[in-house]
């Protein structure tokens, strides 16, 4: 399928089936592609929507009335590389809304035509004609805007026919071409003439022709030898007659000779620019290159492209020579093997140079050239190696871009730059550039792409380049993103595939007016360094370009292949100051906590006690139960402050009617070669009873608490009722300290003999205490009956605590 088609189906056809997916499901397109299935006719059971139908590649022969009938809606039929021989235009006479019609590279050699008024391409190139089949009814396709025909014999009377049609493109794909009515072609009114030529065909007459006929002219396969010796033959053709300000010649295999005529034939026309496209040429030269006649022209624009040479004899300066000396604008010579160029000793007004994939080297450099007015110079793929030397050459120039890239240019650090003023873009990838590079760069750059070199660091040392607006450093060995104190107008910048693990905090401080990065494809490592660029993307409302799967992890392993967006680095490990910061205030907290711990409940207390009950419950799991009866000697232990002894001697003592060295007080019976806490232990474990005195002397003397919390533990009796509670004075609830729950709670719950203030009544009391105690010392040594109970889980503050009573009988 030719280019023209191939641009039509596509912008005109598919968009537009696009443009209707909005639809609703009944009104939507449908394509239906049949092509390449060997089909000998078209299918019956095609589907009534059917919109766009392609059966090329195929194998069809002839076409029915019926066989497009039932896909009334077809907008694009697509019939091209069958073996249809004859057409009946009429055959789609039931598609009304038929748009596109492709019938080119069958067999046709007759259609019997029908107006399709609503037809706007139509293609019957490279088929069997022996004319170009058009008739009357082909006049009548008023919104026919694309014409492909073929044939083998071109007439006037042919294209007079649709002479009043104003096509924007005409295609004629020849098979053959036997005959050729001289003035056919200008007949036509269209703006692009396309003509595909057989081989070994006389192209000049076509050629002369087309360029009376349409703006646009296109010409592919010219071929053959040359079909008159001299220019002088055609000066009948002139600027008054011609039309054409764009010549494209594809697929040229000539002479350098007829080449050569075929340039000075162009010369002389409306021609503005003409394109070689695909040259091969060569022999021996036997034209004057000195006469070429540069005088009276159009021309402002010669391209010369994809150029291979045939074995000639031909002195390279005069080729070269002969296009430095036409006076125009824009000259392209690319893909041409050509290893030098010379330009005329005096000043030209070329503005565009495009010399690219070519082998030119150094030397082109090392002649005066006089380009006062060149603005744009293209001399990429060649081998070029000195940057400097180029820099002398553009400075006597207007130059503003400049393409150097895919050389092997270097630049050493003691070579001297001379730019111009004019230079704003610069293109120096793909070359063998180090750091150096950037001391030898225009002042004025505005654009700069060194991708695909050897730098590894932008130096700090380098010139100003105060209006660089654009910086392309993909695909080269950077270890960090640069610094903009350089480039403070840096705007874009593509960083791409280096080796930056972790941007510098440089960046974000220098580099505030960047709007656009490219720094995706680099192997990061996901660590704290890396949180204020991940930050930035977050801030910076789409500046990041490819975020955010062009940014993934390579270190630390466990992040290896995981995008930067979902790496969370918290701001409390990787903020050092902060982390100190939380760190002593949370000491300070803990340290505060402990201490309001310390002086409202009392915590050192507990803590002792704690250590000497473990020492206790330690020792006493060694002991037998054997060994704890023995170890009984004391009829009974009473544990009383001090303040109260006055009481305990003369009131408690006398009325137990026992031998008073039966009773264990820690005044007389505390071993003084032991702490207080192991004779506190010692005493309730060889005492049968406990007796605490109970007031608020006793509330605060803290060794009272000792023995009360050990003698509650129950380590050394098996019975509970071996603790009895002597109340001697009144105790208000709120002069018990937190730290003894259990003592308040025993007073809440009343669970002591309370000694009367009514002396009458101390008899009840002392026949009540006798009766809790009810034991004799003898019977206790022989009968009383030993428990460990070891309470391990002590109840929280507060809790309720039941009275023990004594179960020794």
């Amino acid at each position: 399928m030719t280019l023209i088609r191939s641009i039509y189906v596509f912008c005109s056809i598919v968009m537009s089936v696009l443009g209707y997916a909005s639809k609703p499901p009944e009104d939507r397109e449908l394509t239906t592609n049949c092509s390449n299935m060997s089909l000998r006719k078209v299918p019956a059971d095609l589907t009534p929507t059917t919109t766009t139908l392609d059966l090329s590649y195929n194998l069809l022969s002839q076409l029915q009335s019926s066989d497009f009938r039932s896909v009334s809606k077809l907008k694009v039929l697509i019939l091209c590389h069958n073996r249809i021989q004859e057409l009946d235009i009429k055959t789609f006479e039931f598609n009304r809304e038929l748009r596109y019609l492709d019938l080119s590279y069958n067999r046709l050699k007759i259609v019997t035509w029908y107006s399709l008024a609503g037809l706007r391409y139509l293609d019957l190139s490279f088929n069997d004609f022996d004319s170009v089949p058009i008739h009357e009814e082909a006049g009548n396709m008023s919104h026919l805007e694309i014409l492909g025909l073929s044939g083998a014999k071109i007439r006037k009377s042919d294209f007079q026919k649709i002479a009043h049609l104003h096509l924007n493109t005409v295609f004629l794909g020849l098979r053959s071409l036997s005959y050729y009515e001289e003035g056919s072609l200008p007949i036509l009114n269209t703006t692009k003439l396309h003509i595909v030529l057989p081989m070994n065909t006389n192209f000049w007459v076509l050629l002369r022709d087309g360029i009376k006929t349409s703006k646009i002219l296109e010409m592919t396969n010219i071929d053959g030898k040359s079909q008159f010796s001299s220019y002088e033959t055609q000066q009948n053709l002139t600027l008054a007659n011609s039309k054409t300000s764009i010549l494209l010649l594809n697929k040229v295999d000539l002479l350098w000779d007829d080449l050569l005529l075929i340039f000075q034939f162009v010369w002389h026309t409306s021609v503005e620019c003409f394109q070689v496209q695909h040259v091969t040429f060569g022999g021996k030269v036997y034209l004057d290159h000195n006469s070429f006649d540069y005088s009276n022209t159009a021309m402002r624009t010669i391209k010369l492209e994809h150029i291979q040479f045939r074995i000639f004899y031909i002195p390279q300066e005069r080729v070269y020579l002969l296009f430095t000396k036409m006076d125009i604008e824009n000259l392209t010579i690319s893909d041409a093997q050509m290893p030098h160029m010379q330009f005329p000793n005096y000043p030209t007004r070329f503005k565009h140079l495009n010399f690219a994939d070519n082998i030119l080297t150094d030397d082109l450099f090392k002649q005066p050239i006089q380009l006062p007015h060149l603005k744009t110079l293209i001399l990429k793929g060649n081998k070029l190696e000195t940057l400097s030397l180029v820099s002398f050459f553009a400075n006597n120039t207007s130059l503003k871009h400049l393409d150097l890239s895919q050389n092997l240019l270097q630049y050493e650090n003691d070579e001297n730059c001379f730019w111009p003023e004019t230079l704003i873009t610069m293109n120096l990838s793909s070359n063998k550039f180090a750091d150096s590079v950037f001391r030898c760069l225009p002042r004025s750059i505005q654009i700069l792409d060194l991708n695909n070199n050897k730098i590894q660091t932008v130096p700090k040392e380098i010139i100003h380049l105060k209006s660089l607006r654009e910086l392309n450093l993909a695909f080269n060995f950077l270890t960090d993103l640069p610094g903009c104190s350089h480039f403070r107008k840096l705007s874009i910048l593509n960083i791409e595939m280096n080796l930056i693990l972790s941007p510098s905090l440089d960046f974000f401080q220098s580099c505030q007016e960047v709007k656009t990065l490219n720094a995706g494809r680099n192997p990061f490592w996901c660590t704290c360094e890396l949180r204020d660029f991940i930050q930035l993307e977050k801030y910076s409302q789409g500046m990041m370009i490819g975020w955010s799967d062009s940014y993934i992890c390579e270190y630390p392993l466990n992040l290896k292949g995981t995008r930067l967006k979902d790496v969370h680095l918290p701001e409390l490990s990787c903020n050092t100051a902060l982390l100190i910061v939380t760190i002593v205030v949370i000491m300070l907290v803990l340290g505060t906590a402990m201490a309001f711990c310390c002086l409202y409940f009392d915590l050192p207390w507990y803590l002792r006690m704690l250590g000497q009950w473990t020492q206790t419950l330690q020792r006493i799991r060694k002991t037998t139960q054997e060994q704890l009866k023995r170890n009984v000697q004391f009829y009974v232990f009473i544990s009383y402050n001090k303040h109260d002894s006055t009481w305990v001697k003369h009131e408690l003592i006398p009325n137990l009617e026992k031998e008073e060295n039966l009773i264990c007080l820690h005044e007389g019976n505390f071993d003084p070669g032991k702490s207080i806490t192991e004779n506190i232990t010692n005493c309730i474990e060889k005492s049968c009873k406990s007796i605490f005195v109970l007031s608020p002397n006793f509330v605060q003397s803290e060794w009272c608490h000792y023995e009360l919390y050990f003698a509650h533990q129950n380590l050394f009796h098996e019975n509970s009722d071996y603790i009895i509670f002597i109340l001697l004075e009144p105790i208000p609830l709120y002069c018990i300290p937190t730290r003894y729950p259990k003592l308040k709670a025993l007073m809440e719950k009343k669970a002591y003999l309370e000694w009367p203030k009514d002396r009458r009544k101390c008899g009840l009391f002392w026949a009540k205490l006798r009766a809790s105690i009810n034991v004799n010392l003898l019977e206790t040594r022989e009968m009383c009956e030993l428990q460990t109970f070891v309470e391990l889980n002590e109840e929280s503050q507060g809790s309720v605590i039941s009275l023990i009573r004594t179960d020794c009988l």
